[in-house]
């Protein structure tokens, strides 16, 4: 009787797998730098020819829309993981803040990608449950009084999505560096309304706490 699992069929798929991991890595870093590189630079940074490359992703919008979704689960992920159960607003931004600085790469590149070849309608899809997240926090944050409530939560969280994105722009320039995101946290509680010294002071707490229990 006959199956599918023929004998090297496994190794063939974990080659695969390998492959296409190398291929999306190479992509992160090479779009990242240069929006506009070749396929064949990808291929040749990943160490697989083209014609692997194209067994994996038929055409360069199939590669950046893959890249696309890998970018906004990671940030969903990152959002959706930082904030405890029972945090206030502004440790719970503070904790979104942190844990997005980690992938701070893929959101950059998502942001630059999705300008390019994607359109605003793409992107504002892609984040939208990150944003989601983040305008539930601030609305919460304003209805206590600690962030500012002069503009409407999804305004100042559009804006301070920017801020972040323009730290993460400088830090990965090497132009101001913030390896551990406590100084990007800071300036975003500062910019959302809350006292200086007490943004500064709510960092370091968290990042003195670790991760939340409760978090998922």
């Amino acid at each position: 009787m006959q199956t599918n699992d023929t004998p090297g069929s496994t190794p063939q798929r974990s080659n695969a797998q390998r492959n296409r991991g190398r291929i999306l890595a190479a992509a992160r870093q090479r779009l990242r730098d240069d929006p506009d590189v070749s396929l064949d630079s990808i291929a040749r940074t990943a160490g697989v020819t083209r014609r692997t490359l194209y067994g994996h992703f038929s055409s360069r919008q199939a590669l950046i829309d893959e890249l696309t979704r890998e970018a906004g689960r990671a940030l969903q992920q990152a959002f959706g993981a930082a904030p405890a159960t029972d945090a206030g607003p502004i440790e719970a931004m503070t904790r979104m803040v942190l844990t997005a600085w980690a992938v701070g790469d893929q959101y950059r590149m998502l942001i630059s990608l999705g300008r390019r070849h994607l359109g605003e309608e793409a992107i504002r899809a892609t984040l939208a449950p990150a944003r989601e997240e983040a305008i539930a926090t601030i609305r919460r944050g304003q209805h206590r009084g600690v962030f500012a409530d002069h503009v409407p939560a999804p305004v100042l969280a559009r804006a301070l999505e920017a801020l972040m994105l323009n730290l993460a722009e400088e830090n990965a320039a090497g132009t101001w560096a913030d390896p551990t995101g406590e100084a990007a946290a800071t300036a975003f509680l500062i910019a959302a309304g809350v006292a200086p010294q007490a943004a500064a002071l709510q960092v370091r707490e968290v990042v003195r706490r670790g991760p939340a229990a409760g978090a998922g």
